[in-house]
C-alpha cells in the first residue's frame, strides 16, 4: 500500500497531478483544495495518499493534509460512493467545513455540493456523524474559527440575494489573502468584489 508520496511535479491540472519520485513518475487524482496548495511545476510536494485497488487498475489518490484523507476514506466506505465521486466531493467543498456539516446535520450544505443527493446527504449524516467526531482533530480546531467566520459571512450575503456558490468563491478569495479578517472585513470586502 502506497501511503505518502514526496517528489518533484512534473505536471499539473486541477484534478490530477504528475509526480516524479526519485525517476518514477507516478499518476495521483487529487482534490481541488490539495491543487490549490501545490508548489509549481518542478517544485517539492508531498501528498498523503490512498491505493484503490480494482481487478483490472490501481488508482493513486492523494491528499495534502491527513483529515482530508481520512474524511475520502469514510465516504468511500459508504455504499454508493466510489473514489471518484468522494474525489469530487472533497473537490466541491473545504474538508473542515464537509464534518462541520456533518457533525450539525447540516443537510442543506451538503446537498450544496456537486454530486449529493438528498438520499446521499441523509445516508452521510446518518452513518459518519459518529466518526468525524474523532476527525476534529488539532488541526480541524485550528481553521474551524475561520470556517465559523466564513460560513457567516457566506450566510450574510446569501440573505443580501447573492448566489451561494458565488458568495463561498468571493469569500474564500479574500480569506487567501486576509486570512486574520473579521466577519465585518469579509462582508464589506466581498461586496465591493462582486460590484465590480
Amino acid at each position: 500500500m502506497i501511503g505518502y508520496l514526496k517528489g518533484k511535479i512534473i505536471s499539473k491540472k486541477p484534478t490530477r497531478l504528475l509526480l516524479d519520485v526519485n525517476g518514477v513518475g507516478y499518476v495521483v487524482n487529487i482534490t481541488i483544495p490539495t491543487f490549490e496548495k501545490l508548489g509549481n511545476e518542478k517544485e517539492e510536494t508531498s501528498l498523503h495518499t490512498y491505493l484503490h485497488v480494482k481487478e483490472d487498475s490501481l488508482t493513486l489518490y492523494g491528499f495534502s493534509s491527513e483529515p482530508e484523507k481520512k474524511i475520502f476514506e469514510l465516504l468511500i466506505s459508504i455504499s454508493g460512493i466510489g473514489p471518484k465521486l468522494a474525489q469530487s466531493i472533497l473537490s466541491g467543498i473545504q474538508t473542515a467545513e464537509l464534518i462541520e456539516a456533518i457533525r450539525t446535520a447540516n443537510l442543506n450544505r451538503i446537498v450544496a455540493v456537486p454530486g449529493i443527493g438528498k438520499k446521499t446527504g441523509e445516508r452521510l449524516i446518518i452513518e459518519l456523524r459518529d466518526k468525524v467526531s474523532s476527525l476534529a482533530s488539532e488541526e480541524m480546531e485550528s481553521v474551524a474559527p475561520s470556517f465559523t467566520i466564513m460560513n457567516d459571512a457566506v450566510k450574510a450575503l446569501v440573505n443580501l440575494g447573492y448566489n451561494q456558490k458565488t458568495a463561498e468563491n468571493s469569500i474564500r478569495k479574500i480569506l487567501d489573502g486576509k486570512p486574520d479578517a473579521t466577519i465585518e472585513e469579509l462582508i464589506k470586502d466581498a461586496l465591493s468584489y462582486l460590484n465590480k
